[in-house]
């Protein structure tokens, strides 16, 4: 794994590849105490002769840089964060599962390391990259997904931090999405906190509705992630002729839809069968 310190002044130091392994953090850490924390999600690719890619690590940085600028953190540079994927993608060359049968999955995260009591950022960071071997298979086999329409919890509020890859934005969602879970449904889908009628997304993938040559997708003004999945599929669409509406997008064209799908570094793009809204699926 990649491991990259920030002094106090808010540079980063020369990071290393070091064994995987523990880190050593004091109970009194930002990110233990009070969330100050960020993480990012990518993989890398075996090609056909054996080389590797990795998929727009450019637009993870400015992610990350996003987040942190939000969260009261210092950030590696752009250069700094992809020079470091790549260190850990290539120290870990022989875990990339051979092409076609599943990817490295890298985990970059940046952390409020240092030692701080009261509610102030923390006065040291640390920047680290550690990956794992996954399946393209995120769902384990269910083919399309059955997703269900949350109206009891929300994900994310307006001006909160629903638009960045928080620590923080995750853990709320195991509640509602292991209760879906335990009803047979892979996923919930999160409508808006204010009016309750418009979808956001999934508890960690963006959605897409299309309706003819139409793809409507919620867009992303601060509460929804802004996944470089979905800017690519956007981007995609367009040199297809589709016509993208990015904007608020009611829960009631799930019903007149004529496909439904969801992107995502982990899903990749998902198609989902069924999707149940009140006493309607």
């Amino acid at each position: 794994m990649y491991v990259m310190k920030c002094s106090r002044d808010g540079s980063f130091e020369k990071g290393e590849v070091n064994p995987y392994g523990n880190i050593q953090l004091s109970p009194s850490a930002g990110v233990l105490n009070y969330g100050q924390g960020l993480f990012e999600g990518m993989k890398s690719y075996r090609k056909e002769d054996g080389g590797l890619l990795l998929f727009r690590p450019e637009l993870n940085a400015k992610r990350m840089m996003m987040g942190a600028e939000r969260m009261c953190m210092p950030c590696p540079s752009l250069h700094q964060f992809v020079e470091a994927v790549k260190q850990t993608a290539l120290a870990n060359k022989r875990w990339v599962p051979p092409h076609g049968k599943g990817t490295l999955y890298m985990r970059p995260m940046l952390l409020g390391s240092g030692a701080v009591l009261g509610l102030a950022p923390a006065p040291e960071y640390t920047f680290l990259v550690y990956a794992s071997p996954v399946s393209d298979d995120y769902f384990k086999g269910s083919g399309g997904l059955n997703l269900y329409v949350e109206e009891e919890y929300d994900r994310s509020a307006r001006l909160g931090t629903g638009g960045v890859k928080s620590i923080c934005n995750y853990a709320p969602a195991l509640k509602a999405m292991g209760r879906a879970k335990s009803r047979g449904f892979s996923d919930v889908l999160y409508l808006d906190s204010v009016e309750k009628k418009n979808l956001e997304e999934a508890s960690a993938c963006n959605v897409f509705i299309v309706k003819g040559n139409v793809i409507s997708t919620p867009a992303a003004r601060g509460t929804i992630l802004p996944g470089v999945t979905r800017r690519s599929i956007i981007e995609i669409a367009y040199d297809h002729g589709y016509q993208v509406e990015e904007g608020v997008v009611p829960v009631d064209q799930l019903l007149d839809a004529d496909e439904v799908f969801c992107t995502g570094t982990a899903v990749v793009v998902a198609p989902v069968d069924t999707i149940t809204y009140r006493d309607q699926r």
